[in-house]
C-alpha cells in the first residue's frame, strides 16, 4: 500500500472531497489501513452516525459519529515539507535502508 498509518492524506474524490463551495479539499490523519480490502480510515472523513445502546450501568448510549473506511485509491499523501499532495518514490540510504521521498520537493517522508 502507498498509504501507511499516521500519514496525512487529502481526499481526491467522493462524497467528502469538497469541503465547501470554494473547492477546498479535506485532509486528515490515517487512523488505520486495511491492505487486504484496499481501504483506509481517515480522521474526520466519511463520518457516519451509529446508534449505540448502553451495555453497562453508567455507559453512555445514543447516536455516535464515527469514521467509515474509504478506498485508498481516493486519497493521496501530503508531503510534510512542501504541504502538497504528492506521490512518493522509494530510495535507498547509504546503509541500504528504504525510505519514501517526495517526488515534488525530494524531501524524505
Amino acid at each position: 500500500m502507498h498509504i501507511r498509518t499516521g500519514d496525512t492524506v487529502v481526499v481526491l474524490t467522493g462524497r467528502d472531497a469538497i469541503k465547501n463551495d470554494k473547492g477546498e479539499r479535506k485532509t486528515g490523519k490515517v487512523l488505520s489501513v486495511d491492505a487486504k480490502g484496499g481501504k483506509v480510515i481517515v480522521e474526520g472523513i466519511s463520518m457516519a452516525k451509529r446508534h449505540k445502546k448502553p451495555r453497562k450501568q453508567g455507559d453512555p448510549g445514543g447516536i455516535i459519529k464515527m469514521e467509515t473506511p474509504i478506498y485508498a485509491s481516493k486519497v493521496m499523501r501530503v508531503c510534510p515539507k512542501c504541504s502538497k499532495p504528492t506521490r512518493h518514490a522509494v530510495k535507498f540510504t547509504d546503509k541500504g535502508k528504504k525510505v519514501r521521498v517526495c517526488k515534488k520537493c525530494s524531501a524524505e517522508i
